[in-house]
């Protein structure tokens, strides 16, 4: 099991200040070892209660909620990672476990004793949460993402592109997955994650962005179509 506790910030910029940044950072910054020409790609499926809690706590911008995912690569991965990311004030908290892809896919129908029999208590606290309070699948989000890593500290920085999802369909393994965009497809999502404090030529960096942080959630906007028609 993994577990990080960091900062987030946020910003949304267009899609030509992004190759600027990108150009910029690829001289100054280590690239993610998953990157390729266009960066790769990312799956994530959001599960929320029955009454949609962790959605309303985030519109509200409560400073303590969380939200649970499992997260995939490459459709045709052995295994997912179920993930736990809670807002504690300004950090964050993610933890992560690797999971078997047919424990994964019971978890999509709302299965939920599998992870019994994983050792790390994570697991069982995710269990609990997940029963307890009748958690569901409630959507998919699919984005393109190239990601930098800073030499010093392990700052990193994240651009999030094409950013679609489904409300009607779970098949998280699918290869074929009928996804449809969730925001004006010439943004990016910039991300910085870091420890600590922010090096210089990174705080030059978002200085130039000239935008306050956002609240960008994937997880809202791939509720976009539910939400509006309640």
């Amino acid at each position: 099991m993994e577990s990080v506790l960091r900062k987030e910030e946020k910003y949304l910029i267009t899609m030509l200040d992004s190759r600027r940044y990108m150009d910029t950072l690829e001289k100054l910054m280590l690239q993610d070892t998953h990157n390729g020409a266009e960066g790769y790609q990312i799956r994530s499926l959001y599960f929320d209660s029955l009454n949609d809690r962790d959605f309303i706590e985030k519109e509200q911008g409560l400073s303590v909620r969380k939200k649970i995912r499992l997260r995939l690569y490459n459709p045709k991965n052995t295994y997912a990672v179920l993930e736990m990311k809670q807002k504690q004030g300004e950090n964050q908290l993610k933890r992560s476990l690797k999971i078997e892809r047919e424990d994964a896919i019971l978890l999509t129908k709302g299965i939920y004793t599998p992870l019994l029999n994983y050792k790390q208590p994570f697991a069982r606290e995710c269990f609990s949460i997940m029963n307890m309070d009748c958690y569901r699948p409630k959507t998919i989000v699919e984005y393109n993402r190239k990601a930098f890593i800073a030499r010093e500290n392990r700052i990193r920085i994240t651009f999030d592109s094409c950013i679609r999802a489904t409300e009607s369909c779970y098949d998280f393994f699918s290869e074929n997955l009928c996804l449809y965009p969730v925001m004006d497809q010439g943004n990016i999502v910039m991300e910085i994650k870091y420890n600590g404090f922010l090096l210089g030529y990174i705080k030059d960096i978002v200085s130039e962005v000239n935008r306050s942080s956002l609240s960008v959630s994937k997880y809202c906007l791939g509720r976009s179509i539910s939400i509006s028609i309640r």
